[in-house]
């Protein structure tokens, strides 16, 4: 074949490649279970704060707080973790890291600070960047433990580990509030497990027969929580003191840690078990729910300045269901589409600008090619 032929032919054939069209994967859809669950979660986080004023005068109303607090932020925090586990700190995910964490961290500490200043009457509160406030911890916390994944993905025994330095912290009411360090070790177990769980764990509890039992271990939750409340201190559950500071003896703190484990674990496999897997009214709000997170959070702040929970009926069993309704309806609005666009700019800000050209490229990159799904926006 003579030399220009061959020279006709690499000429056809790059012709060919030009104006052939790129070949791309088909866009990946979000799994409906994870944006069901991360949804329902979302709604059980703002109804536990509207039922905090009125469980003093209804013991049934504690008893629902403390199974709830047992296993919403525990859920939340585990398909957190699972959907971190490609976390590998390269420039494009470290870029996603501090625009989807960092920057709602300082801006929402900023805007509670201010906020509160107001409906506390404390003009003189200052802004504390290392102080997280009310709903903020969980941003800074979710920072620490994904720039930490790299090292549970590579030791041997992740879980046990993370559980030993969870009790420890228990032991430990020095470690101050920087950055809500106490809370973010003690929920630390939950993140690690996230990291180890695979999509057939998660098919386990989505049986029938895991949903069937999940109604009788409810049930038996809500009575030893009715027959806790004046007994115990629901605040094990929050997970943000030291044994001490909950003015328990020091071993306590371990114990607690393992038993608080193995109930909020059991609660979320159950809560799991009830998700939904198919697609509903609310599965695109499964998108949402950072916002929903964020921003109802000043509406429970505010609701107490205003008095909403003054009136007599609202601490009746009929004003508890309408502020429960209230509460669902308002997270609901909070994680749709015409309000994230309103607020992405500081939710899901693009800062090109702050970045550097392979940040810009890797974040594109994963942008393009990651499976949509439940991320860090929990």
């Amino acid at each position: 074949m003579s030399e220009d032929t061959l020279r006709m032919r690499a000429v056809a054939t790059g012709e060919a490649e030009r104006k052939a069209p790129p070949v791309t994967e088909p866009a990946a859809r979000r799994d409906a279970f994870f944006d069901n669950a991360k949804y329902l979660a979302i709604v059980l986080v703002a109804i536990g704060h509207s039922w905090e004023p009125l469980r003093d005068g209804s013991r049934a109303a504690g008893a629902l707080y403390m199974v709830v607090y047992a296993f919403h932020m525990p859920a939340f925090i585990v398909i957190s973790g699972y959907f971190s586990r490609s976390f590998d700190a390269s420039p494009g995910r470290i870029r996603r890291l501090v625009t989807g964490l960092a920057v709602p961290y300082v801006v929402f500490e900023t805007a509670y600070t201010l906020f509160t200043r107001w409906t506390d009457q404390e003009p003189d509160r200052p802004v504390s960047l290392l102080d997280p406030l009310y709903l903020t911890w969980f941003l800074a916390a979710l920072f620490i433990w994904r720039l930490t994944t790299p090292i549970w993905q590579r030791v041997r025994w992740p879980l046990p580990i993370a559980l030993v330095i969870a009790m420890l912290a228990t032991l430990s009411p020095s470690i101050g509030n920087d950055l809500d360090l106490q809370r973010a070790l003690q929920f630390l177990p939950y993140f690690v497990l996230g990291l180890l769980l695979r999509p057939e764990h998660f098919h386990l509890v989505r049986r029938r027969a895991a949903r069937i039992l999940a109604v009788p271990v409810f049930a038996g939750a809500l009575a030893v929580a009715y027959w806790a409340v004046p007994r115990m201190s629901g605040a094990w559950f929050y997970h943000r003191d030291s044994a001490a500071e909950l003015e328990a003896p020091s071993w306590y703190g371990p114990v607690m840690t393992l038993v608080t484990f193995g109930c909020s674990m059991v609660l979320v496999a159950c809560f799991l078990a009830w998700v939904p897997g198919r697609r509903t009214w609310f599965t695109a709000l499964g998108a949402g729910t950072l916002y929903g997170y964020l921003l109802h959070g000043f509406v429970a702040q505010g609701s107490k300045f205003w008095g909403w929970y003054e009136p007599a009926w609202v601490h009746r069993p009929l004003g508890e269901i309408v502020v429960t309704v209230a509460a669902a309806a308002l997270v609901t609005v909070l994680c749709t589409p015409p309000v994230r666009r309103v607020f992405r700019w500081v939710m899901e800000p693009d800062m090109t600008w702050a970045f550097r050209r392979d940040a810009r490229a890797g974040a594109g990159t994963q942008r393009r090619t990651r499976v949509s799904g439940p991320s860090h926006r929990s």
